[in-house]
């Protein structure tokens, strides 16, 4: 059973943000799930500038390649080198440890 978490917002492409600032954003148990395996993730570099709605990288499964959609519009701060390193803890802990990046928000999406 997927997990949602009040605390977290969701975006229509299986995107959480919390409201931290900078804001942290990963993908979803959802996501997750529907991916299997998570073997590699490419994300935005820090000091990239990312757009609501528009791709910003993407994750790769033993099963598709998907997207990856920033819910905001910023400047990415951090990116979770564990994330890239060890791409399976999406799968592992999608809300904990397997965040992907940090953005510091000029707009919401």
């Amino acid at each position: 059973m997927s997990k949602v978490l009040s605390s977290l917002r969701y975006s229509a492409e299986h995107e959480w943000i919390d409201a931290s600032s900078p804001a942290k954003i990963g993908i979803t148990q959802v996501a997750a799930d529907a991916l299997g395996d998570v073997v590699f993730v490419d994300l935005p570099e820090v000091g990239d500038t990312v757009t609501a709605g528009e791709t910003c990288g993407e994750v790769e499964s033993t099963k598709s390649v998907s997207d990856l959609y920033s819910p905001v519009t910023g400047t990415i701060v951090e990116v979770n080198q564990e994330a890239v390193d060890n791409p399976a803890i999406l799968n592992e802990d999608p809300y904990g440890a397997g965040w992907l990046f940090t953005v510091e928000v000029t707009e919401e999406g």
